[in-house]
């Protein structure tokens, strides 16, 4: 590693050929690598994990992926662990990702949840292509803040861009901007939450029971965060929650892709064993 940080890469292409999804394609360079793939539920679906070698992110690192479904390919793709973004020395810490899905690809996008730590600086760049008939189920949970120790997130800075297309039209697109101190107070920030996330799902259209469902199962957990749920993107839903649990939203965030997955695409729930590590 050189002083000016991480240049990281990771390029992967998946591919449907006779009734599997295969890595046909795949580069990477430190620290980020792709565990060889498994198959724990089908053959059709490819299940991978991303690793960061480095065990976390500092100033002046730059990461990059680019992940490409071609058409038919069904891939889960997760991290080993909670990404760690450290304090800054000045420099931004910065990761873009690209998502390309042709048509009926299916994505599970669920990166294990992001910490900021005090006096970070990152920047993250989340960018989808889709083909009309793609599917596409993705979350971001962060955490601000290594609170279980106390800390919270008085200085530094946090930027996030998502941008979903499809055939070039845009669908959604959701800049934040999040600066350490009294704004992560406010009631139109966090309003003194540590934890912050959001569930995308696009492909089917949701009707409004399935919607109803959704709410019901945060109803039904008794959460002590904030929730919303929106019938939007097009054919699809989104999903905030703020709260100080991290195990809470991401509970209620694998209900919502369980309900999901049974009802759009006939699919039985699945929790990554990774998750349990």
């Amino acid at each position: 590693m050189t002083q000016m940080g991480w240049q990281g890469h990771l390029n992967l292409t998946y591919t449907y050929h006779n009734q599997q999804t295969l890595i046909t394609d795949q580069y990477s360079q430190a620290p980020l690598k792709i565990q060889r793939p498994f198959y724990p539920e089908d053959k059709e679906i490819c299940h991978s994990i991303i690793l960061h070698t480095a065990g976390g992110m500092v100033g002046g690192d730059r990461l990059a992926q680019q992940i490409y479904l071609k058409p038919h390919a069904k891939a889960l793709l997760t991290t080993a662990a909670a990404s760690k973004i450290y304090g800054s020395n000045d420099q931004p810490t910065q990761q873009t990702i690209v998502l390309d899905l042709a048509e009926n690809a299916v994505l599970e996008w669920f990166p294990q949840e992001n910490i900021i730590f005090n006096q970070a600086n990152y920047q993250q760049s989340l960018q989808v292509n889709l083909a009309p008939t793609a599917t596409l189920f993705s979350w971001e949970i962060t955490r601000f803040g290594r609170t279980a120790r106390g800390e919270q997130f008085t200085a530094g800075e946090w930027r996030s861009q998502t941008e979903i297309r499809q055939n070039g039209h845009p669908l959604w697109i959701d800049r934040q901007h999040l600066t350490g101190g009294e704004f992560i107070h406010s009631a139109n920030s966090l309003k003194g939450c540590a934890v912050a996330g959001s569930f995308i799902y696009l492909g089917k259209s949701v009707n409004s029971q399935t919607i109803e469902q959704i709410r019901e199962l945060w109803r039904n957990l008794d959460g002590k965060g904030q929730v919303g749920v929106t019938q939007s993107l097009g054919d699809g839903v989104i999903c905030r929650y703020r709260g100080h649990s991290t195990a809470e939203a991401r509970h209620w965030f694998v209900q919502i892709w369980h309900l999901l997955r049974r009802i759009q695409l006939q699919w039985a729930g699945i929790y990554p064993r990774i998750w349990l590590s």
